[in-house]
């Protein structure tokens, strides 16, 4: 009779044989390498199991994958392939088991029961390990190149991941640096965001980020740098998850929780209004322009969270359906403390990197980020820039 191994994560694998190495470096006396490290500062590593941790942490224990099938055997049953993922990037990551149960119409009382099941699975150093394991600390030396302002474009992603659209946007931030004399380092790493790091550069901009991508440090330091007066610069799929686990980000650095798009069809031709802003984002593009792309709605208008609204979308244009919102910013400003935060919910298709209106408004958009436009942040408040500064 043979029986067969139990499967073990590749995830847990590697967090114990790195552990090991940490170990023998220690008492060899040998410096111990940051990629060797255990990492143990990463969100939610002693979370207890629940229908609000996120899919792929019970996806990865055996044990909490068997006690959620016994109490909602439909839950997981059939489950699209881009769903049960555990390797990153995966839709998994950007879901809780509460949202994938609404999602799989799991009645209420069989998800207090799965709440109830998972509630009693013991959270051990491998499940801890291997939620870690998605993250990285390795540091990285970012050389800048001469011109100003200086950016960092950003494309770590461990949620979902649109090539296409991840690309077009990589060939239009790099082109639009270029020719504006931008001085562009571009990192697809959690160790980029560190204190050290981000002094040197004038704004961020995260192309299509997915996913829980930062440790607890490496958030601090993002945040830190927010609030002392850098700059960000998100697109699409930087706002566009199902679920997040670090509140700061939608509700401050955004301002806004995205709900859904429409799926019939999932594209479509929709007519952008462009408002006057102090910032000058939007200037020569009014009234605004129609231009087709996947139109993402929010729980709430960002104007009621305190953005100054560049863009909205005009729902009469298109068919939102069910996810109409009346006021339906789709392109704003926010001040984060000192700093400068821009978001644009289009993104999806790749044509839309090359339209021209689009170009432009995303150039206003980094130019004012990064501290050259008409406005300044100050203790949360826009305030016109001094002349001459």
């Amino acid at each position: 009779m043979i029986l067969a191994a139990p499967r073990v994560p590749v995830a847990t694998i590697m967090a114990k044989l790195l552990f090991m190495l940490a170990i023998a470096c220690l008492a060899l006396g040998i410096a111990v390498p940051a990629s060797a490290r255990p990492l143990i500062d990463c969100p939610l590593r002693n979370q207890p199991y629940s229908i609000d941790s996120p899919l792929i942490d019970v996806l990865l224990n055996p044990a909490a994958r068997a006690a959620m099938d016994r109490a909602a055997p439909a839950l997981l049953r059939d489950l699209p392939s881009f769903f049960g993922g555990t390797t990153v990037p995966t839709f998994s990551v950007i879901l809780s088991v509460r949202k994938a149960a609404a999602w799989r119409n799991v009645p209420p009382e069989a998800l207090v029961a799965v709440d109830r099941a998972l509630r009693t699975v013991p959270l051990t150093a491998a499940d801890k390990d291997a939620r870690c394991a998605r993250y990285d600390i390795a540091p990285q030396s970012l050389a800048l190149p001469p011109g100003k302002p200086r950016l960092l474009l950003f494309e770590k992603m461990t949620g979902f991941r649109d090539d296409p659209s991840v690309a077009a946007a990589h060939t239009l931030f790099v082109d639009m640096a270029r020719r504006n004399g931008w001085a562009l380092v571009i990192s697809d790493k959690g160790g980029a965001i560190t204190t050290a790091n981000l002094r040197h550069f004038d704004a961020v901009i995260w192309n299509n980020v997915s996913g829980d991508v930062l440790t607890l440090s490496q958030r601090d330091a993002f945040k830190a740098y927010m609030e002392r007066g850098g700059g960000f610069v998100g697109v699409h799929g930087t706002g566009g998850d199902p679920v997040y686990f670090w509140d700061w980000y939608t509700d401050t650095l955004l301002g806004a929780r995205f709900i859904g798009h429409p799926m019939s069809p999932q594209f479509q031709d929709a007519r952008i209004a462009i408002e006057t802003s102090p910032s000058g984002i939007g200037e020569n593009l009014a009234p605004g322009w129609t231009m087709k792309d996947e139109w993402y709605s929010f729980q709430a208008s960002a104007r009621l969270n305190g953005a100054s609204v560049i863009a909205t979308l005009d729902e009469g244009s298109y068919a939102p359906g069910a996810l109409h919102m009346g006021d339906h910013p789709i392109a704003w400003t926010r001040c984060v403390g000192n700093g400068r935060s821009f978001y644009s919910a289009i993104g999806h298709m790749p044509a839309t990197y090359a339209e021209p209106h689009y170009v432009r408004l995303l150039e206003q958009a980094i130019g004012w980020a990064a501290g050259n436009g008409k406005t300044q942040c100050r203790a949360g408040k826009q305030v016109a820039t001094r002349s001459g500064s």
